[in-house]
């Protein structure tokens, strides 16, 4: 890494290029089933709610509603438990709070 790039500005260009490049352009699903499919993934792992947040704006950009993440996120309970569903939950409504 050079002395004058910025602390993790490799990691942002892989990111863009493999995530939001290579993976959203390629064919298959439609846009809202994968951002639908990455609020999902995100849940899951937990610890990453900052990207959650990014991916809630992003769901409900492409036409996902609250309603739906909502019971995306119900969906998800017996599998990934309740503090990660709890977490997906207020993630939900910070970004999207309730009308």
């Amino acid at each position: 890494m050079g002395k004058g790039r910025a602390l993790g500005q490799h990691l942002h260009e892989f990111l863009s290029a493999n995530c939001f490049g290579d993976t959203w352009t390629r064919g298959g699903l439609d846009v809202p089933t994968r951002e639908l499919l990455t609020f999902a993934m995100l849940s899951a792992l937990g610890g990453c709610e900052s990207q959650l947040k990014g991916h809630i704006a992003g769901n409900a950009n492409v036409g996902n509603s609250r309603a739906v993440l909502v019971d995306v996120a119900t969906q998800l309970l017996p599998w990934i438990g309740y503090p990660r569903t709890l977490n997906a939950l207020a993630c939900i409504r910070e970004v999207l709070p309730p009308s």
